[in-house]
């Protein structure tokens, strides 16, 4: 098997990657390619799945042509992504998600927060199914996006042949086949993994009961890495592949991220990027409080999956940059942005708090509610919003550094949040296993380690979350008999950040500080 090789492919937020790993777990070669995303109005953003399809081309070319490998070396691959709706009509088209009418705009991204008075009249009906999703619903999820679509565009509803979540129409497009994923069913659709069925009375309750007509969505649903067929003689060309190579069932790109860092019992997986994922897994089916879940076999077979999540980390940091990074130094006013990426930002950011020797309660009259898109877990509150104590008139870079550095605490602080919640239900938090965008940020890391007092484990594959959809891939090709089994041999441990124990009673005051924030935040939202 030593010759042999697998693609994953990861649809993020901003770009779609590739990468070919051998049946160790070794990258031999990987690509990425931006992909564009539309925001007409505040809350609503849009993407094109000809333009991601088109990229996905691209990027698995590149991807084998930096491995070496012929494409026969290729013998199984898959795909995972965000959480989006994809809508194509009777005849496989895109048809349009936007009030603009564009036809090349049929997806609604996973970050998109339309559908809120939707979800809120969903919340209120107390369905049997909401139990499954922590009590409450988001404008995330699929039904209250749908509803919107129904009411908000109804020839796109009357037109519609196919409603996808992103993954799925992924390996649609790869196959021809229509084989649903069991980890977007179950976590953003309602599926009832655990009775391998829809509640199809939820849906006639909230008026969506025709989805299901002319197969628009499937009973067809299966576990990840099931084969779902091999490449179609179109998808092969696109992708520079053959006809033999096996697709496996796909997979929402943060649970890729899980299997890639390897999670198990007691590990929470922490993926982070535009937004942060936090999952943990039991035997047990454990009901949280504004966490999503417990979703059956929705990651790993057999287990309960526990999700938490913050709707805007990455996306804050960047947000903080663009919104603070106007600095004054001698009467002389500059943006840090100007002619630089913005990880270039970060790395100047953490070098110049680094040289300060600063230490993390610098920022102790600086607090920070990180809720600018809603709070995800455990609060469930889409209508949450941000808010920051501390501020002064000073514009050093000084003060932008500060802001940087307390923005990277309240993401964390989140996150402890998340952990206590899971713990008061029986879970107990050994570790975190973390990777995605934000493990690439030493600050960051430090910072997640220190708040939540837990070591931090890295993979030694950066790239856990194309690692994971990989896996995903050899299972299909028969590589491996199981997705753990595959875990076992393609996933290995990296380094091992260690929480400073010195700065607990700080960070604990600091935490305490966060959620005194929102309490007061929501009492004034709710005056009459």
């Amino acid at each position: 098997m030593s010759d042999q090789a697998v693609i994953g492919v990861d649809v993020g937020t901003g770009s779609v990657r590739a990468g070919v790993f051998d049946l160790d777990g070794t990258m031999l070669g990987t690509a990425s390619s931006p992909i564009l995303e539309f925001n007409p109005k505040p809350d609503f953003y849009e993407q094109s799945s000809e333009n991601i399809w088109a990229e996905t081309g691209k990027v698995v070319r590149q991807a084998i042509a930096q491995s070496g490998l012929s494409p026969e070396a290729i013998i199984g691959m898959s795909f995972d992504a965000t959480c989006s709706l994809v809508v194509l009509d009777a005849d496989g088209q895109p048809l349009t998600v936007s009030e603009t009418g564009e036809t090349e705009r049929n997806i609604i991204v996973w970050r998109d927060h339309r559908a809120i008075d939707q979800v809120n009249r969903i919340n209120a009906g107390g369905y049997d199914v909401l139990q499954y999703v922590g009590g409450t619903m988001s404008p995330e999820q699929e039904p209250p996006k749908l509803l919107w679509i129904k009411e908000n565009l109804p020839e796109t509803w009357q037109k519609a042949g196919k409603f996808f979540d992103l993954a799925d129409f992924m390996v649609y497009k790869a196959t021809g086949t229509d084989r649903r994923s069991l980890c977007t069913n179950v976590c953003k659709w309602t599926y009832l993994g655990h009775e391998s069925r829809w509640d199809r009375n939820f849906f006639e309750a909230i008026d969506l009961g025709d989805l299901f007509d002319n197969g628009k969505v499937t009973e067809d649903v299966a576990p990840m890495g099931e084969n779902a067929g091999t490449l179609s003689a179109e998808a092969a060309d696109l992708m520079g592949l053959t006809t033999q190579t096996a697709v496996g069932v796909g997979i929402i790109d943060a649970h890729a991220g899980g299997i890639g860092v390897g999670v198990s019992e007691p590990i929470l997986a922490l993926i982070g990027g535009t937004s942060s994922c936090h999952m943990a897994v039991s035997k047990d089916a454990r009901f949280i409080p504004g966490v999503w879940g417990p979703y059956f076999g929705a990651m790993l077979p057999g287990l309960w999956l526990s999700e938490g999540g913050q709707s805007a980390t990455g996306a804050l940091l960047d947000h903080t940059i663009e919104r603070f990074g106007m600095v004054k130094e001698e009467d002389h006013y500059w943006h840090v942005l100007t002619g630089k990426e913005i990880n270039a930002v970060y790395a100047e950011l953490n070098a110049y708090i680094a040289a300060k020797g600063v230490r993390s309660d610098w920022t102790e009259r600086l607090h920070i509610l990180p809720d600018h898109h809603g709070n995800r877990s455990p609060k469930a509150d889409p209508n949450a919003r941000g808010m920051m104590d501390g501020l002064t008139l000073d514009m050093s870079y000084n003060t932008l550094a500060q802001i940087y550095h307390a923005t990277i605490q309240a993401v964390a602080y989140g996150t402890r949040n998340i952990i206590d919640e899971m713990e008061k239900q029986g879970y107990a938090i050994e570790q975190i296993n973390a990777c995605g965008g934000g493990t690439k940020n030493e600050l960051w890391i430090r910072e997640h380690a220190d708040a939540t007092q837990r070591p931090i484990h890295l993979p030694k594959e950066p790239e856990a979350v194309l690692l994971g959809s990989a896996i995903l891939g050899a299972v299909a090709a028969g590589a491996y008999a199981s997705i753990q089994e595959a875990m076992g041999a393609m996933c290995h441990a990296g380094e091992v950040i260690e929480p400073n124990r010195d700065t607990a009673d700080y960070h604990a005051w600091k935490y305490e500080q966060q959620l005194t924030l929102y309490d007061q935040h929501v009492a004034r939202r709710n005056i009459d």
